[in-house]
C-alpha cells in the first residue's frame, strides 16, 4: 500500500473518530430485528400499501418480504434522466422474479447545469443538492424499506442521493445509471465552434446546430464532467455495477444490469446472504478510494466539495489538505475531454473505470479491504459485463489500455500527479484543476481585473477592454453571496485570448463546470468575499499570482492587502427571481466551500 495513501487514510480516521462513531451509533439505532415497515401500525401499513396491487398486498403484509423503495431523479426534459422513465416497471417486475416487491418512494429534483449555465438558475444548482438530499429523506421517511435504489445520474443529483441515503445508512443502498449518449459532434470541433462564435466569426444558427449535434439524444452528456465523474465516484466506492457507468442507454446490456442491481442490493438486505448496510460500504476508506479515483481521471473540481459533504453524512471529515497531499502520489493516467479529445465513449472502449481499477489496486494506490455491492474487496470491479447468449455475463478487466492517447499505466502516466492541486496564500485557498491545462499556463503573474458578474466581463470584452495580460477576479460568486454559480461562461472568452497569445487566468470564489478546461482557474476561493475574504479586497491593477506547481495564491499590493475595506457590491439582484427567493435560509445557513458548501 502506498505510504502517503496509507498516512492520510488514517489521519482521516482520526480526524473522524468521534464523529464516525457518533453517526454508526445512530445507524445501529435505527436499524430493527426485522424489516422496518415490521414496527408500523396496521393503519400506517394500510396507508403505505393502499394503492398496490392485491399481490404485493400479501407480500407487504407478510413483513419478512424485502421492500426495495425507489428514488428517482426523471424527468423527461434532461437528456441524462430521460431513461429512467422506463425503471421503475422493469424493477418491479425483477424484485418479484426474486420474491420480492418494489415501491416508487419518491422523485427528486434534477436541474441541468447545462441548461441554466450563465442564467438566473444557475444561483439555485448548487443548493440543489442539499435540496435532494431533503428529498430523498423525505421519501424513506415512510419507514416501508429494507432496501434502496438510487436512480440518478447528473451533476448535484448523485451527490443529493447519496447524502440523503447516508441518513438511512441501516439500508441498503444500490446507485443505477442510465448510460452516456452515443457519441455525436467531437469535442474539440464543438469548442471551436464556441470560441469562433465568441469572436463573432459564426452566427448563433451555427453554434445552436453544433451544440445540438453534440448534445443529441437520451443519455448523459459525453465529456467528463461531474455527471461522469459521479458515475467513476459510485464505481470506486462500490456503491454501482462494475463497468455499468458508460453502457449506452437503450440497450440490452443496460437493461440487464438494471435487473441486475435489483438482485444484489437484495443479497445486502437483512434477508440477504450479504446483509451490508451502506453505512458499512462507505467509510474513510471508500472515500480515499473516491479521491484517488477523481484525480487518476482528472475528474470535476466540484468533487472537491460533493466529496467532503458526502463524507461529512457519513461522519467522516474531510479536508482539501488531503486531496492535496493525495494528489502528489496519485498519477493522472486518463484524458477525456476536457482533458483530452476522446469522450466517456472512447474511454470505456479503451478499457475503462476496470482497466484503472486493476492499475490502480496492483500499484496499492486504492484500497482493496472495502466493502461493497458485489461483497468484500474492491477487485470484485476489475471485472466488465457482457451480454453472451442473451445472459449476462462478466469477464476480467482489460489489463492493457487499448488506446494509449486515452488511458495509460500506472508507470507511464499522462502526470505523475493528479489532476488537482492546491493553492494557497493571502487570497485564501483555492482549488486549480491542471488536468486540462499546459503547463507553460500552471503560473501566471498578471494585473487584476475585477467584475462582479459574468455579464460585467461579457461586456468588457464586448468593448475590447481585454486585450492584455490579466487575471479575471470575479468576487461576490461564493455560496453565501449568490448559491456559488458555475462560471463556465467565461471559457470560450478567455480560451480565445489565451489562443490570441494573452496570459490569462481566473480566481473566483464560485465554482466553474466539471469542463473547465484549458485556461488556469483558481476557484472555490475560502474565505469567499462575503465573509471578508481578501478576494474582495481586490483591485483593478493589482499583481496577481497563481502557480499551480507551487501551490501558491498571492496578491502583491502597494499596502497590506488584509488592511483594505471589503467592497460590497448590491446583490438583491441575485437573491430574487427564478425561485432565487425561496433560497434565502440556504444562503443564511450555508458552510464554506471548504466544508463542502452545504446546509448541514
Amino acid at each position: 500500500m502506498n505510504p502517503v495513501l496509507t498516512r492520510v487514510s488514517e489521519r482521516i480516521k482520526k480526524r473522524s473518530a468521534k464523529s464516525r462513531a457518533s453517526y454508526l451509533a445512530r445507524t445501529h439505532r435505527a436499524a430493527t430485528k426485522g424489516p422496518s415497515r415490521g414496527g408500523l401500525s396496521c393503519s400506517n401499513l394500510a396507508h403505505g400499501m393502499a394503492a398496490c396491487a392485491q399481490t404485493d398486498k400479501d407480500l407487504l403484509s407478510a413483513t419478512s418480504t424485502p421492500n426495495i423503495g425507489i428514488i428517482s431523479a426523471y424527468n423527461d426534459m434532461l437528456s441524462a434522466h430521460q431513461p429512467y422513465e422506463d425503471y421503475p416497471a422493469l424493477i418491479k417486475k425483477a424484485a418479484r422474479a426474486e420474491g420480492a416487491i418494489a415501491q416508487f418512494a419518491g422523485g427528486v429534483p434534477a436541474m441541468c447545469d447545462g441548461v441554466t449555465q450563465g442564467r438566473e438558475g444557475m444561483d439555485i444548482s448548487l443548493f440543489s443538492r442539499d435540496l435532494i438530499a431533503l428529498s430523498t429523506a423525505v421519501g424513506l421517511s415512510h419507514n416501508m424499506f429494507d432496501a434502496v435504489l438510487c436512480l440518478g445520474v447528473c451533476d448535484k443529483i448523485v451527490p443529493g442521493l447519496l447524502m440523503g441515503a447516508l441518513s438511512f445508512g441501516h439500508l441498503a443502498v444500490a446507485f443505477v445509471p442510465a448510460g452516456p449518449m452515443v457519441s455525436g459532434l467531437s469535442n474539440k470541433e464543438k469548442a471551436h465552434t464556441r470560441e469562433e462564435y465568441a469572436a463573432g466569426r459564426v452566427g448563433r444558427d451555427v453554434l445552436l446546430a453544433a451544440e445540438s449535434a453534440s448534445y443529441h439524444s437520451p443519455g448523459t452528456c459525453t465529456f467528463y464532467g461531474t455527471a461522469n465523474t459521479n458515475q467513476m465516484l459510485m464505481e470506486f466506492m462500490g456503491l454501482q455495477l462494475p463497468g455499468g457507468s458508460f453502457v449506452n442507454p437503450g440497450t440490452e446490456l443496460r437493461e440487464q444490469l438494471t435487473i441486475e442491481v435489483v438482485r444484489r442490493v437484495l443479497e445486502l438486505t437483512k434477508a440477504g446472504k450479504n446483509h451490508t448496510p451502506i453505512a458499512h460500504i462507505v467509510d474513510e476508506k471508500a472515500i480515499v478510494n473516491a479521491i484517488v479515483g477523481l484525480l487518476a481521471t482528472g475528474g470535476s473540481t466540484n468533487h472537491s466539495l460533493h466529496l467532503v459533504a458526502i463524507a461529512k453524512s457519513a461522519g467522516i471529515m474531510l479536508d482539501w489538505d488531503d486531496f492535496a497531499e493525495l494528489s502528489t502520489v496519485v498519477p493522472l493516467m486518463a484524458h477525456v475531454y476536457p482533458n483530452g479529445l476522446a469522450d466517456v465513449n472512447h474511454f470505456h472502449a479503451a478499457g475503462g473505470l476496470g482497466y484503472l481499477m486493476t492499475q490502480l489496486l496492483d500499484a496499492g494506490m486504492l484500497h482493496q479491504d472495502v466493502n461493497t455491492l458485489l461483497g468484500h474487496g474492491l477487485d470484485h470491479f476489475c471485472q466488465e459485463p457482457l451480454i453472451h447468449n442473451n445472459t449476462l455475463k462478466w469477464r476480467p478487466a482489460q489489463r492493457e489500455s487499448l488506446d494509449p492517447d486515452i488511458l495509460r499505466p500506472v508507470d507511464n502516466p499522462f502526470d505523475r500527479e493528479g489532476g488537482l492541486r492546491i493553492v494557497d496564500g493571502n487570497v485564501g485557498r483555492a482549488i486549480v484543476k491542471v488536468s486540462a491545462v499546459s503547463r507553460e499556463h500552471y503560473r501566471i503573474s498578471a494585473p487584476a481585473r475585477v467584475f462582479y458578474s459574468q455579464q460585467a466581463f461579457l461586456d468588457s470584452f464586448n468593448r475590447g477592454e481585454l486585450k492584455q495580460d490579466f487575471v479575471a477576479v470575479l468576487p461576490c460568486q461564493g455560496p453565501g453571496a449568490n448559491g456559488m454559480p458555475e462560471l463556465h461562461k467565461l471559457t470560450p472568452y478567455l480560451g480565445l485570448l489565451q489562443n490570441e497569445g494573452y496570459k490569462v487566468a481566473l480566481l473566483t470564489d464560485g465554482r466553474m463546470s466539471g469542463a473547465s478546461g484549458k485556461i488556469l482557474a483558481a476557484i472555490q476561493v475560502s474565505p469567499e468575499a462575503l465573509l471578508g475574504g481578501n478576494i474582495g479586497k481586490i483591485i483593478d491593477g493589482d499583481l496577481i499570482e497563481i502557480d499551480a506547481e507551487q501551490g501558491s495564491l498571492e496578491v502583491n499590493a502597494e499596502h497590506d492587502i488584509a488592511t483594505r475595506s471589503t467592497p460590497m457590491p448590491d446583490l438583491e439582484a441575485s437573491h430574487s427571481g427564478m425561485g432565487r427567493e425561496l433560497f434565502s435560509a440556504f444562503r443564511a445557513q450555508v458552510g464554506s466551500a471548504e466544508s463542502g458548501a452545504s446546509i448541514f
